[in-house]
C-alpha cells in the first residue's frame, strides 16, 4: 500500500461531506480507516531542544510501558481497523525491548502499512534488519540539524556518527528489502539555512521521503524562539532548490510551498480527529474505552461513533474546525 498516494488523494478531495460519508461506510462495513499511533514506552534517550523532553516537569508525568502480556490485547482491540500503524508518536520506541513483536503483531493482523518514528541513535544494522524481517514498511527519522555541530546542538545527547551509520545501513539493506525511509526535518531560524547543503551530508541512497516542517510550540521546550517570519522571503527559493535536488534524486518532498501557506485552511485536517487513534500505556483512543475487555467495535457502538461520522457529513466546516492549527504539507511525487 502506498500511504503517500492516499495522503495526496485526501488532499485532492475538497469536500468534507464526501470524506465523512466514506468514513461512515468504512466503519459500517468493518473496513480499515484508522491511523493507530502507538507509544509503547513513555521515555526518550535524547533531550532535543525543540521537544517537550527538555521540560523536566513534563517528563516526570511521562511514565510507563506496555507489559508483554498487554501487546496481544492491544492488537486484538484495534489492529483489525488500522490502515496504518505508526510506532512512536511522541516518545522513542527503540527503547522498548519488544519492538519487533509489535511489528509482528501488526503483520499478524494484516495492517497494510507499519512505520516507526525514531531518532535513530539506537538503531544498528542488525536491529534495522530484525524490524524489516518482521515486516516493517517505513522508518520515519527525526532530524533537527544538517551538520554535526548543529545536529548535536539541537539534539542533545545524540551522536552524529551513529545517526549517519543508520543511514548507511538503510542504503545497504535497500538492496535486499523493500522499505521506505522518511526524514522529518524540523526547522527554526537557526538551522534553516543549512538545508542548502542537505544532499552534501545525506546520500539520497539512504532515504526516500524528505519532510521539511517549521518549529511548533509543543510545551516548555528549551529552544523557544518560534518566530520564523524572518525566513519568509528566503523560504520559497530554498524550497525550490531542495525540490530540484529531490527530483534529481527521486525523493518525495513534503513541505509547504510558502510560509504563508501555513496560515491557510487545511481541508484534510477536518477528518483527522476521526481517523487518528492514539495508544499509550496511559491512554487508549477515547476516554472510557476499556481496551482490555472490549473491542473497538463494541466501544464505538456504545458511544454512537457511526452516527457521529454520518452526522458530520451534514455539518458545516466551521463546526468541524477542531484542528484548524494543523500544518499544511504539500506532497511532491517525483
Amino acid at each position: 500500500m502506498n500511504i503517500y498516494k492516499l495522503l495526496q488523494l485526501n488532499r485532492k478531495i475538497k469536500s468534507h461531506r464526501i470524506k465523512f460519508l466514506a468514513l461512515y461506510l468504512l466503519h459500517k462495513f468493518n473496513k480499515r480507516y484508522l491511523a493507530v499511533n502507538l507509544d509503547p514506552v513513555m521515555a526518550c534517550n535524547l533531550r532535543c531542544k525543540m521537544c517537550y523532553f527538555t521540560d523536566a516537569d513534563y517528563v516526570k508525568t511521562l511514565k510507563g510501558q506496555f507489559k508483554d502480556d498487554d501487546l496481544d490485547q492491544v492488537a486484538k482491540a484495534i489492529f483489525k481497523r488500522a490502515l496504518k500503524l505508526q510506532i512512536g508518536c511522541g516518545t522513542e520506541p527503540t527503547l522498548y525491548k519488544n519492538l519487533v513483536r509489535i511489528v509482528e503483531l501488526g503483520k499478524q493482523y494484516k495492517v497494510p502499512y507499519i512505520s516507526i518514528t525514531t531518532n535513530a541513535n539506537l538503531l544498528t544494522e542488525e536491529k534495522i534488519e530484525d524490524l524489516l524481517k518482521a515486516g516493517l514498511n517505513e522508518f520515519t527519522i527525526s532530524l533537527h540539524g544538517v551538520t554535526k555541530e548543529s545536529y548535536e546542538n539541537f539534539m542533545k545527547k545524540a551522536n552524529y556518527e551513529k545517526f549517519q551509520n543508520a543511514f548507511k545501513a538503510f542504503a545497504k539493506l535497500k538492496a535486499t528489502y523493500d522499505f521506505k525511509v522518511r526524514i522529518n526535518y524540523t526547522f527554526n531560524k537557526d538551522n534553516f539555512y543549512e538545508l542548502k547543503d542537505f544532499f552534501k551530508h545525506f546520500s539520497a541512497k539512504g532515504f526516500d521521503i524528505l519532510q521539511i516542517r517549521p518549529i511548533q510550540k509543543i510545551g516548555n521546550t528549551e529552544y523557544n524562539d518560534f518566530d520564523i517570519s524572518s525566513l519568509e522571503k528566503d523560504y520559497p527559493k530554498m524550497i525550490s532548490e531542495i525540490r530540484a535536488n529531490c527530483i534529481e534524486n527521486h525523493i518525495i518532498l513534503m513541505a509547504p510551498e510558502t510560509l504563508s501557506t501555513l496560515q491557510g485552511e487545511n481541508q484534510s485536517s477536518l477528518i483527522f480527529d476521526y481517523t487518528f487513534c492514539y495508544v499509550s500505556p496511559n491512554k487508549f483512543w477515547k476516554e472510557g474505552f476499556n481496551w482490555r475487555e472490549e473491542s473497538f467495535n463494541d466501544y464505538s457502538k456504545k458511544i454512537g461513533w457511526s452516527q457521529l461520522l454520518f452526522s458530520n457529513a451534514f455539518k458545516s466546516k466551521s463546526e468541524l474546525k477542531t484542528l484548524s492549527n494543523r500544518l499544511n504539507y504539500e506532497i511532491e511525487f517525483n
